[in-house]
C-alpha cells in the first residue's frame, strides 16, 4: 500500500482538510501553496525542500500565512 499524508491547508476564509494524499500529490499542493508556512509533522520546513522523496516519511503537512510578530 502507499504511503499516504494527511494535508491541511490554512488561508484567509478557513482551512481545507484533505484526507490521505500521496507524496506526489502532496508535492503538488505544496508548490501550489508555496507562499504559505509548511509544518512537515509538525516542523517549519521549506516548501521548495518537499518533493516527493522527502515526504515519503511525513505524515502530515500543515500550510498556513506566515504569523507576523510586532508591537500593539
Amino acid at each position: 500500500m502507499e504511503h499516504m499524508i494527511r494535508v491541511q491547508i490554512t488561508d484567509l476564509s478557513g482551512h481545507l482538510t484533505l484526507e490521505q494524499l500521496s507524496p506526489s500529490k502532496t508535492a503538488e499542493k505544496i508548490q501550489q501553496n508555496s507562499s504559505l508556512w509548511c509544518y512537515a509533522d509538525n516542523r517549519l520546513v521549506q516548501p521548495n525542500q518537499m518533493d516527493e522523496a522527502n515526504l515519503s516519511t511525513v505524515s502530515s503537512i500543515k500550510m498556513m500565512p506566515a504569523f507576523v510578530g510586532g508591537q500593539y
